[in-house]
């Protein structure tokens, strides 16, 4: 058999010990269509054999014919080698096995649902994203630093949660430490009070691949704290660890951090999550409400993602508002009742800015916000870009400077425009009811 010859090969390049321990208890399961299946005791025996002696195993296998063949690892219930008389504790429990890194992972809570799977990718956050989805596989793509930032409920906390879920399904054999920064603080504090600094050090210096810390900016005045965290940075980054941090604000933002400080941890990537267009909206309605089988009309979709911006968090309150009241209602869902709960919701009288005209604006005439904003002078985007800026200057206080600085663009552009869609109002009939259409739409805002 192929496999018996494999280990005879593995036994006299590896280790004694190393072979008994890790390559002894894989058993044969079956060689079928170029791939040979394994079955080892748990998931994390395969992760650890996958990481350490996968090529070993590969190099036997091309010395016997086998180049294309690919390692299949099955975990069954299959008994660990018993450890020597020094591998057992005086309780006679099994111990950790020798030449395993401890695994002291440390990770707040995981919420079942923030995966990469449920999470709405769309223009506003899909660098964020693929940056996650790059440290995860550890790809170095995006450096080995990774700074989000965003607002309340944009997703930053969905996608560290959704690292942090992915790397133990993947590779649970991972030393993961996900906190958040007064969490650090905290343990900080309490390893000078107990002496103990040197465990505290060793803990994330030493035994850590991967470092998740949310909300950075709240280390805000505290210099011990953000010393220790940059001497955890620096040993990390030196050693070719993953580090991600979050926070509320940009990098050159923060308040009361440490210049040093900042600069360690814009030494990768650095990016935004901005809130969600109103079609990435869309699509999140749709999911969360299939989500609490509440089944809406296109017409209370659209109100729904048109009306509530920036915390996502808000689209799910509104929807498990509008479920418990059409219970209520004998299971009917009808428009004023959606309006009823945006407006409890949204609360009342928002001022209107041009940044909602634009978002209103591009989701009429299928255009981006941030195409909008480009340098692009195409008719398709132009022309959606000239009538924004006419309905901002129409139903906004906004001076000619804010509303062009919404489209990169300065206050003869703003004039220009208004120019532009005035003289076509005037000549064109379709272009009159596209305008009236739309101020009838801005009014609702």
């Amino acid at each position: 058999m192929v496999w018996e010859k494999v280990k005879v090969g593995l036994k006299e390049s590896l280790a004694a010990s190393t072979y008994q321990l890790w390559i002894e208890p894989l058993q044969f399961v079956q060689l079928q269509n170029d791939r040979l299946y394994l079955a080892t005791p748990d998931r994390f025996f395969s992760a650890y054999v996958k990481q350490n002696y996968l090529p070993a195993i590969v190099d036997k296998l091309q010395e016997n014919g086998l180049a294309e063949t690919r390692v299949v690892f099955c975990e069954e219930k299959l008994p660990l080698p018993l450890p020597q008389a020094s591998g057992k504790s005086p309780t006679g429990t099994q111990l950790r096995l020798p030449s395993v890194p401890a695994n002291n992972s440390r990770s707040r809570a995981l919420h079942p649902r923030y995966t990469f799977a449920e999470f709405m990718v769309g223009e506003s956050n899909i660098l964020a994203e693929s940056a996650c989805r790059s440290m995860v596989s550890d790809d170095g793509l995006v450096g080995p630093c990774l700074y989000i930032n965003s607002d309340t409920g944009l997703g930053k906390s969905h996608l560290t949660h959704a690292v942090a879920h992915q790397v133990f399904a993947e590779s649970p054999m991972t030393r993961l430490h996900y906190l958040t920064a007064k969490q650090f603080a905290a343990e900080m504090v309490s390893g000078i009070q107990n002496r103990n600094m040197e465990t505290f050090k060793r803990k994330y210096q030493e035994q850590c691949d991967i470092l998740l810390v949310e909300d950075v900016h709240s280390l805000t005045g505290k210099k011990k704290t953000q010393e220790e965290l940059n001497e955890v940075l620096d040993a990390l980054i030196k050693s070719g660890k993953r580090v991600i941090l979050t926070a509320n604000s940009a990098p050159r933002e923060l308040q009361g951090i440490d210049h040093e400080f900042v600069s360690r941890m814009t030494s990768g990537l650095v990016t935004t999550i901005n809130p969600p267009d109103v079609q990435t909206r869309t699509r999140i309605v749709e999911k969360k409400a299939a989500q609490q089988q509440l089944f809406l009309d296109e017409e209370p979709i659209a109100y729904l993602a048109n009306y509530i911006r920036g915390d996502v968090r808000r689209i799910e309150s509104a929807l498990v508002a509008i479920r418990a009241r059409a219970r209520l209602n004998g299971g009917q869902v009808d428009m004023d009742l959606v309006r009823e709960v945006v407006a409890a919701v949204v609360g009342a009288g928002q001022n209107l800015t041009t940044a909602m005209i634009s978002e209103l604006v591009g989701g009429q005439f299928k255009v981006s916000v941030q195409d909008m904003r480009s340098k692009s002078r195409k008719r398709g985007i132009a022309f959606p870009r000239q009538v924004a800026m006419y309905l901002a200057r129409k139903f906004t206080d906004q001076s000619l400077t804010d509303i062009g600085r919404v489209f990169n663009r300065d206050h003869s552009t703003v004039l220009h425009a208004i120019k532009v869609v005035s003289d076509r109002q005037l000549r064109d009939t379709s272009v009159n009811a596209q305008l009236e259409l739309l101020s009838n739409k801005v009014k609702q805002l």
